[in-house]
């Protein structure tokens, strides 16, 4: 006996594999959905392995003869990198004949090398192309195993860190495939999709989701900003509303309880829905819905001048709320009278104005780069002023299109021969908003012989991104590996900073940048 989730596992795999290795199913010369469609209903009357296979046999012999592809098998010079390449699947007896594996091994031997209908390569990265979409919402549990299939072998075959994932990919197919044949209606679509998206632990990837955002947090939100520390929220903000209710939060409160619940455990009851590379990541992302709501008020737990006070406080539509301007801060500054720390917020910066900051900064003996935003792609012609030397400062695996699953490694040099350099301390901010291009450029800035990176670890997301839509919903994930010269990981670690600091609740209360403080600090030490 086979089970039905085991027909359903084997029939994503081989329709996955065929799609991209097949030379004729890889031309786009066959309704591949259609297939698809065809081979779940037959597997309806499909209950012992024999007659599974007889299903696969005759399936590929229909697909027409595979010609001998004598390029399949040139060695090429690149270093492979292969820890996400895994077609052992093939082999498994207690599912596949023996005929059936010949065949499947037959298809990767003489695989489709050129062009594929389904995925094309742009620049440095791979993009899916020709996919039919069906909407957004619940049509048909066929359809909703088709989004599935596709997404699970997206990530089979062009995630970078599929090998890094916490569940084994393997074992993600066996436990969604009979969540997703429970979906009745358009939410569970929706949550079914966001659950498996998160499974891909990659603080790159999100999906985007009104109706996931309605159900999962709601439209209302209480009027504050705030920040996270400690597991708990420090209100550093109270906006106005159009209604000019007065709230009773100030500035100053600490949230530590939403309607019955601690923060950590706000954060744990979404926290399977929201993909991110670690644990910091995932606070960061759901930090920000923490004080949304379905409801017209809600009931916070404070801290306010040591005593614990219960309050129950107005929420409010977005448009409701008024978000004064803040004023733009300066691209860079000197941070004291002498002119010797010179500040740069790496967020604002742009290339043309690289030259300026330069001939601006160069005199001081220490600069601080804030590296706690996204950069603007100022990486290269910064190292050019920085750095003495042209080194490897990180190494970069990119998808084989010729032989899917396969990546290979490439290393990425920065600066070039420089006697003119910047000859004082370079000081890097990081912290878990620290993502993708700014973990590189925090790389970059780890090639200068006096660097020091000061915060908490960053992201652990890098490696551009592949955007791609599934169920007619915007999703991406990381695109290519990025790794430390030495191949060590960076993602879902992150840069780990050469000294450790966290904001602290006192710390906002009083409005200190104790990142920042703890640069200056250090830069003392350095006179």
């Amino acid at each position: 006996m086979i089970t039905g989730t085991q027909k359903l596992e084997s029939l994503c795999r081989v329709w996955g594999f065929l799609k991209y290795y097949h030379p004729h199913v890889a031309k786009g010369n066959l309704n591949w959905d259609k297939q698809l469609f065809q081979k779940i209903k037959e597997l309806e009357n499909i209950h012992d392995k024999e007659s599974l296979n007889t299903l696969y046999s005759e399936w590929i012999e229909s697909l027409g003869e595979v010609p001998l592809c004598k390029e399949c098998s040139v060695k090429d010079q690149k270093v492979y990198f292969l820890k996400n390449f895994d077609l052992r699947w093939i082999d498994n007896s207690q599912i596949f004949s023996d005929d059936v594996s010949q065949k499947l091994r037959y298809i990767e031997n003489n695989r489709n090398i050129g062009d594929n209908h389904y995925f094309g390569k742009g620049g440095r990265k791979i993009y899916f192309r020709n996919e039919k979409s069906y909407g957004s919402q619940f049509n048909s549990k066929t359809i909703s195993l088709l989004e599935l299939f596709r997404y699970w072998n997206y990530v089979e075959y062009f995630f970078p860190y599929k090998y890094e994932t916490d569940q084994n990919w393997n074992d993600v197919l066996t436990e969604m495939i009979p969540k997703f044949l429970l979906i009745d209606n358009d939410v569970n679509l929706h949550l079914a999709l966001a659950e498996l998206v998160a499974k891909t632990d990659d603080s790159h990837a999100y999906i985007s989701s009104k109706e996931i955002q309605l159900n999962l947090y709601g439209q209302r939100k209480v009027p504050v900003e705030y920040s996270y520390a400690e597991g708990k929220l420090v209100i550093t903000k109270i906006n106005n509303t159009r209604s000019r209710h007065k709230s009773p939060l100030q500035p100053g409160d600490v949230i530590y309880d939403i309607e019955g619940k601690t923060i950590p455990q706000v954060i744990n009851s979404w926290a399977k829905y929201v993909p991110a590379s670690n644990s910091w990541g995932k606070v960061s992302k759901i930090k920000d819905k923490l004080l949304f709501s379905k409801n017209d008020s809600i009931s916070v737990k404070i801290e306010r001048d040591g005593q614990n006070l219960e309050i129950k406080t107005k929420t409010y539509l977005i448009k409701d709320i008024i978000h004064e301007k803040i004023p733009a801060p300066k691209k860079w500054k000197f941070m004291d009278d002498e002119k010797k720390i010179g500040y740069v917020h790496m967020g604002i910066l742009e290339k043309e104005d690289l030259d300026e900051m330069y001939n601006s900064l160069k005199s001081a003996k220490s600069i601080i780069f804030d590296l706690r935003n996204y950069p603007r792609q100022t990486i290269i012609p910064l190292s050019y002023l920085l750095l003495p030397n042209p080194s490897i400062y990180y190494q970069f695996t990119f998808p084989n299109t010729s032989y899917p699953g396969k990546f290979y490694i490439r290393k990425n040099v920065t600066g070039r021969k420089n006697p003119e350099y910047y000859k004082g301390n370079v000081i890097v901010l990081v912290d878990e908003n620290t993502q993708s291009q700014a973990e590189t450029t925090t790389m970059m800035f780890k090639q200068h012989p006096k660097a020091k990176i000061i915060g908490s670890n960053t992201s652990g997301a890098n490696g551009d991104v592949i955007m791609f839509t599934i169920a007619d919903l915007d999703t991406r994930f990381t695109g290519l590996g990025a790794y430390y010269p030495d191949g060590r990981e960076t993602q879902r670690i992150g840069i780990i900073p050469d000294i450790f600091i966290k904001p602290s609740i006192e710390g906002l209360k009083n409005g200190k940048d104790e990142v920042l403080e703890k640069a200056l600090e250090y830069i003392k030490t350095t006179d």
